[in-house]
This record gives C-alpha cells, sequence and structure tokens, in this order.
C-alpha cells in the first residue's frame, strides 16, 4: 500500500461562492510585489486572468519624452506661433482651447513625430490638437469644436497651467 501526498487544489484568485476575482487575494499580490524584486506577474484561473506590473506604459511613453527633452531640448522644431503674452489672451478672436490641467504640453506624441495639427489645418471635434503630461500620465487633448487652428500659442515642450490658451480654432 502507497500513500501518496494529493495538495487539495485550492485557486489562488478565484472566489468559488460567486465565481468572482477575489480583491483580497489581488491586494495582497500586490503588496507581496511590492515588497520584491518582482517587476510584472500575470496569473489565469480559467477563464480569468490578472496582471501586475511595477511600471505602466504610459510611464513608459512619458520616460521616453523626459529622456530627450533633459537632453537636448534645442531638438525640437520652431513653434508654428508665437506663445501668447500676458493680456494678449484676453484679445484672442475666435474659440480658444484651454488647458484642463497643468503639466507639460506635447504637440505630437513622441519627440521626432509629425505634429497632432499645423497652423492652418482644419480639425474636427473630438480630433487630438496635443498632449499634456501630468504625473507621468499622457492626456490627449482634444477639439471641443470644428475649424480652422489659427493659432497655436504655446511651444513644445512647455509647461502650461490650468486654464492657460493652447489653441484657437475660427
Amino acid at each position: 500500500m502507497s500513500l501518496r501526498y494529493r495538495p487539495r487544489y485550492t485557486p489562488l484568485i478565484h472566489n468559488k461562492v460567486n465565481n468572482t476575482m477575489d480583491i483580497r487575494k489581488i491586494k495582497k499580490l500586490i503588496d507581496m510585489i511590492g515588497e520584491s524584486d518582482v517587476a510584472e506577474i500575470e496569473i489565469h484561473e480559467g477563464e480569468e486572468s490578472v496582471r501586475i506590473s511595477r511600471h505602466s506604459t504610459l510611464a513608459q511613453a512619458s520616460q521616453y519624452y523626459a529622456a530627450p527633452l533633459a537632453a537636448a531640448p534645442q531638438t525640437f522644431a520652431a513653434p508654428a506661433a508665437e506663445p501668447a503674452k500676458k493680456g494678449e489672451a484676453d484679445q484672442l478672436t475666435g474659440h480658444i482651447v484651454r488647458s484642463p490641467m497643468v503639466g507639460t504640453f506635447y504637440r505630437s506624441s513622441t519627440p521626432g513625430a509629425k505634429a497632432f495639427v499645423e497652423l492652418g489645418q482644419r480639425v474636427e471635434a473630438g480630433d487630438t490638437l496635443c498632449i499634456i503630461e501630468a504625473m507621468k500620465i499622457l492626456n490627449p487633448i482634444e477639439a471641443d469644436k470644428s475649424g480652422k487652428v489659427t493659432k497655436v500659442l504655446v511651444e513644445n515642450a512647455q509647461p502650461v497651467e490650468y486654464n492657460q490658451p493652447l489653441f484657437v480654432i475660427e
């Protein structure tokens, strides 16, 4: 007669009672990852899975911006228009697209890429005009009105304030 040890199957994340992921176990996994040198873990239980990673892809994308900008900010092309001076924003005519947050203004998705919009270009409501990086998150800023871009008021890779004018659309 031979005795065999057979461990009882207990899913790592799956909750048998209501057939959903157990959030407590996920939180425990996050804590364990935080205390270890593991950068990423992915667990599959049947049709459900969870992936925990120390680094998000957005953070990696913003790091892509940070290195070239810090090393050589002069490599960017000259802005399409002069930045607005104080008091000049009050004199702008047309629809003004303003910054919804504090952050860094980028005209393109990567340093060498073509700008989302150019001076004189026609845009539709919902088109991406620029990206504002805030807290290592890249936030696309969309046109809220259709029309022609008549002014670009911020230089590429410059900090912007909340409610600062970015573009004029007519």
